[in-house]
């Protein structure tokens, strides 16, 4: 998507480089920040497609390079729930260039309510207040959200199974020969074994009433972690539609 809100804003974007297993080489990334000097720096951890995290030293590492070039980094934690890294909030007393934003369209389950928000520096916060869209949350997305916080235990019990649900799913697609990048997500990116393509599996899956996601990576699909019975169901058709092969 940032790039997408690049273009129509008309903004110049770089994109950043990752390592083959989606991971970020902290030091090639502070380079690219010397030399191309950039106001905004997006990072996203959890990362999505692949689920991979970064950890609390290496964002506040990149943070310095954001700061040394008058750069603000914006740090993206729509999944932070899943995953067991400190959030980047921790960091917003010592660096007045960090922002992160979050959503309750996951861990909270409101997609439909289409509610972000943003922790920064009160001197961040005031800038946005003067550009920001006059007319962004609705009253009743704002009281729905308000009541969600209060009983936010309840809802976030779910996540500590969903997180058993994804180990237990590492090692079922492992069993059948796929390589799982690890994830700290809802989600899990994998690989199929060699002699099936990704396409050819995503659309046996589909013809078995599955629908997971093809991400647009070659050799990858990505399946959302969803109840006990959804996954048995993902899985026992992934089964078929490998015949079996590990």
């Amino acid at each position: 998507m940032h790039p997408l809100i690049a273009k129509v804003t008309g903004t110049p974007w770089v994109s950043g480089l990752r390592r083959d297993d989606f991971s970020i080489d902290i030091a090639l990334a502070c380079e690219q920040v010397s030399s191309e000097k950039p106001e905004l720096i997006f990072l996203t951890t959890p990362n999505n497609p692949s689920g991979t995290s970064i950890s609390l030293p290496d964002i506040e590492t990149l943070a310095q390079a954001a700061q040394s070039v008058g750069g603000l980094l914006v740090i993206d934690e729509a999944y932070a729930e899943f995953s067991t890294e400190p959030s980047a909030v921790t960091l917003l007393t010592t660096f007045p260039n960090l922002v992160v934003i979050r959503t309750m369209s996951k861990a909270f389950a409101f997609a439909g309510v289409r509610l972000g928000y943003m922790a920064a520096n009160a001197i961040v916060v005031d800038a946005i207040q003067l550009v920001r869209l006059p007319y962004h949350l609705s009253a009743l997305t704002q009281a729905v959200a308000l009541v969600a916080l209060d009983f936010r235990d309840e809802l976030l019990e779910s996540v500590e199974k969903l997180i058993k649900a994804r180990e237990k799913m590492v090692l079922e697609l492992g069993d059948l020969g796929a390589r799982v990048i690890p994830s700290s997500a809802n989600f899990l990116l994998f690989t199929v074994p060699s002699s099936h393509t990704s396409g050819e599996v995503w659309r046996s899956l589909l013809d078995q009433g599955v629908l997971i996601r093809d991400v647009g990576l070659s050799g990858y699909l990505r399946v959302t972690i969803g109840t006990d019975d959804e996954n048995e169901r993902f899985l026992n058709a992934l089964r078929k539609s490998l015949g079996g092969s590990k």
